[in-house]
């Protein structure tokens, strides 16, 4: 079920293979490269999760499913991920909404 027009889902998404040492970038890059396929995901990645923006929940467990996938097609017997959901429907806002409530600038 998508939200209404405008309301997007923001999620928080990180990802690491388990027993493939401590440089995991090769994985990190197939699970965004597998996040960007995705339609009507946007995305802002951090130096430790990346977030993603969508128009509802489905869509964002959609792309989170292919980019685990990916890692093991990529080689990996064991994926760890967190996956954090913030489904608000009461206001109209996207990621970087988030961020400017937060900003210095707005601080006092």
């Amino acid at each position: 079920m998508e939200t209404k027009r405008g309301y997007k889902v923001i999620a928080e998404f990180s990802i690491h293979p388990l027993g493939k040492g401590t440089s995991v970038s090769r994985y990190v890059k197939t699970a965004v490269r597998e996040l960007r396929r995705a339609k009507g995901i946007r995305l802002m990645v951090t130096p430790m999760a990346t977030v993603i923006e969508a128009d509802g929940v489905p869509q964002i467990l959609k792309a989170v499913e292919a980019a685990h996938e990916a890692l093991f097609k990529e080689g990996a017997t064991r994926v760890d991920f967190m996956l954090r959901i913030d489904d608000r429907r009461d206001k109209k806002r996207r990621m970087e909404d988030k961020i400017a409530a937060v900003s210095e600038s707005r601080i006092s």
